[in-house]
């Protein structure tokens, strides 16, 4: 697929939450005037999808919904596949921007390695694609989006306008709550996940486990984190990049005694 600037903006958007979650419905409202739209997401919920592709088993998608400058697509696969089948058939041109969200859920910190929120932005950032992730720290159902609209709106206009450098994509995340402080340029919030698993016994015998835990963010005070953002009512936005080398360890690597 060649990338070509057009007149009107086309929008690729997806999720994890599902096509019906209230946080996709929303930001297709806010950003309806900014181009023309293509939703795929997924037919039901895929939260922690992270980058997961499906390789053993075909996967299909449909139509949803179509009306003047907007389709709507379902598919049964991962947020990861809906990106990549979306380029792959539906896209008449290159997007100018790959969206995911808006997410029923925080994707700050190390939450980013898990969220398939993040895994459709980091799928369109590795296409070469501007792409943008946006979360609402709140997991109800029918969350609140109304606080954080203006910026998703705001910050998409500038990335349609600037673009953004081959590799970097970014991480949006907004507090739960009626209004906002502001926005603030944040790094990620060094932490860790705790106590993740709530042990039970079924039964019928035999022991199960529920996915839990209790994060741990190991520098609470440092204003310059997305964390600190989040809990003192800022909108935080996470220049994120898909480059995963530690450099700083290239050269110490090479006096390692590695040569067999």
């Amino acid at each position: 697929m060649v990338c070509m600037k057009n007149k009107k903006p086309l929008l690729l958007i997806s999720n994890d939450d599902g096509v019906n979650a209230k946080g996709i419905s929303e930001l297709v409202k806010t950003l309806r005037n900014l181009g023309e739209i293509i939703v795929m997401a997924p037919d039901g919920p895929r939260s922690g999808a992270s980058g997961a592709i499906t390789s053993e088993c075909p996967i299909r998608y449909s139509k949803v919904k179509e009306e003047e400058g907007l389709i709507v697509y379902k598919c049964t696969g991962t947020p990861v596949d809906c990106i990549k089948l979306a380029l792959h058939e539906l896209a008449p041109r290159c997007p100018d921007v790959v969206i995911g969200g808006i997410n029923h859920g925080d994707n700050s910190a190390v939450n980013v390695h898990y969220s398939g929120t993040m895994g459709v932005v980091i799928e369109g950032c590795l296409k070469g694609i501007p792409s943008i992730g946006f979360s609402l720290c709140d997991h109800e159902s029918d969350a609140d989006f109304s606080a954080m609209l203006p910026y998703v709106k705001r910050i998409t206009e500038e990335v349609l306008e600037h673009g953004l450098p081959k590799g970097v994509c970014l991480n949006v995340n907004a507090p739960k709550g009626e209004t906002l402080n502001g926005l603030r340029i944040c790094r990620q919030t060094k932490g860790v996940w705790t106590n993740e698993w709530k042990r039970n016994v079924h039964p019928r015998g035999g022991a199960y486990f529920w996915l839990t835990g209790n994060f741990v963010n190991v520098e609470p005070e440092m204003e310059d984190t997305d964390q600190w953002a989040l809990s003192h009512g800022y909108l935080a936005v996470t220049p994120t990049q898909i480059d995963l080398t530690a450099y700083e360890m290239m050269n110490e690597l090479k006096n390692w005694n590695l040569n067999i």
